[in-house]
């Protein structure tokens, strides 16, 4: 599941992970937690910082819900300081934006 609010870095993404032959489910901003409650996917791609939402406050809720505290969190930012912000948050990984297509993929392959 792919949570941004940026159409550019959506579609980008889920084009790259549709290639790999996952199933992409997108969502943001103030949908995303019962969107994720709704799909249970494997792996949630988070932006830090959506227009009505903020992803770290999405992963805390998940990450302390037993319902969905397996779901492995991506946080996704530009933001120079996300890698501690992200552990604090529960996050499962962290990537800076802009990031390596190919890492990323690598990351969800291990993750899965």
């Amino acid at each position: 599941m792919i949570a941004d609010d940026d159409p550019d870095i959506v579609e980008v993404l889920q084009c790259m992970i549709s290639q790999e032959g996952y199933r992409v489910i997108k969502t943001g901003n103030q949908h995303t937690l019962e969107d994720v409650k709704k799909h249970m996917p494997d792996v949630l791609l988070l932006d830090r910082w959506m227009v009505d939402s903020d992803g770290l406050a999405i992963c805390k809720n998940l990450k302390n819900n037993i319902q969905t505290n397996h779901i492995s969190v991506f946080i996704l930012s530009a933001s120079g300081d996300i890698d501690q912000l992200a552990r604090e948050a529960g996050a499962d990984a962290f990537i800076e934006k802009p990031f390596d297509m190919y890492i990323l993929l690598k990351k969800i392959a291990e993750i899965i």
